[in-house]
């Protein structure tokens, strides 16, 4: 036992592997080393990745490293979870830092965690990191508003998921004529409608529409996404219009990337938003049931 290191009783478990990275090779250009990712497990002759590799949540560790007495080294998150104690020996942490390995890390240079889905950059390793929260080829979030669905991927891919597992209206053209009905609309605080998927432009557009509260006044919103990046979405345009009884309202915007959730979207009420007096009065009839028609079109800015 090192000197000075108390032993602890509980461990918490290690958790599966998120992250796996192949040395495929070992290059030392200027002190940095490069090393290739790959899905069949790590091969590294100087076992630089295990020495990176937090051996609790075993994705690679950032600064700050820290060990224990003994030497075992832990990522910072890790740390709290096991309560301060080395999951390794049980000894407890303390508050010592692995700067040798933080050191290493520097001289490391890496593919981003994407590459498959088209990023071939190579980073830093104090880089990649924050590279890969932002990276373009990043997976997307399910745009479904319906229920929270887990589901990532490409835009193909997540058409053809909106399609089988969602029952999503898939329709072609650039304009749009739909109509939301709801019974008991004086019952609805918080409610989503079915999304819609408009192929405009050879890309892909999401229409929503929900009830909210703000503040105590119920209210409807009707909104577009873009299935891509913002930079893409900034290049269309979009218009939506209810009206009746000789009224009329009307939005005019740019969509959203569904980057942004539906939640994100909706709270910062960036599209058409009606009052429910104002939505059943266009509905027509005692006020007794929603019966809104929602017109709109999209068109690409020059």
């Amino acid at each position: 036992m090192a000197p000075g290191g108390g032993v602890c009783k509980d461990v918490i478990e290690s958790h599966p592997k998120f992250l796996k990275y192949d040395v495929a090779t070992t290059k030392t250009d200027k002190s940095v080393t490069r090393i290739a990712a790959g899905k069949h497990g790590m091969q590294s002759p100087n076992g630089v990745h295990e020495l990176l590799e937090c051996p609790v949540c075993t994705t690679l560790m950032y600064p700050p490293i820290h060990q224990c007495p003994n030497g075992h080294t832990l990522c910072s998150n890790c740390k709290l979870r096991v309560h301060n104690c080395c999951p390794t020996c049980r000894l407890e942490m303390g508050n010592i830092r692995c700067l040798a390995l933080e050191k290493v890390a520097e001289s490391l240079e890496l593919p981003c965690r994407h590459q498959d889905l088209g990023c071939h950059d190579i980073f830093p390793y104090y880089s990649k990191l924050k590279h890969e929260q932002n990276c373009r080829f990043r997976p997307y979030n399910c745009p479904y508003a319906g229920s929270e669905c887990s589901i990532t991927g490409d835009i193909p891919f997540l058409m053809t998921h909106l399609k089988d597992d969602h029952n999503v209206d898939m329709h072609d053209g650039c304009t749009f004529n739909h109509r939301y009905v709801k019974s008991n609309p004086h019952e609805v605080e918080n409610a989503t409608w079915m999304l819609t998927v408009f192929n405009c432009y050879g890309r892909q557009f999401c229409l929503h529409f929900e009830a909210f509260q703000l503040g105590m006044a119920p209210f409807y919103i009707s909104f577009l996404r873009f299935m891509g990046e913002d930079t893409e979405a900034k290049k269309f345009s979009y218009s939506l219009e209810v009206g009746g009884y000789g009224r009329k309202f009307t939005w005019q915007g740019v969509p959203r990337s569904i980057r942004d959730s539906h939640r994100k979207v909706r709270d910062s009420q960036d599209g058409l938003v009606i009052p429910r007096n104002l939505a059943l009065f266009f509905s027509g009839g005692d006020r007794q049931e929603l019966k809104l028609r929602v017109s709109g079109r999209i068109w690409k800015e020059q």
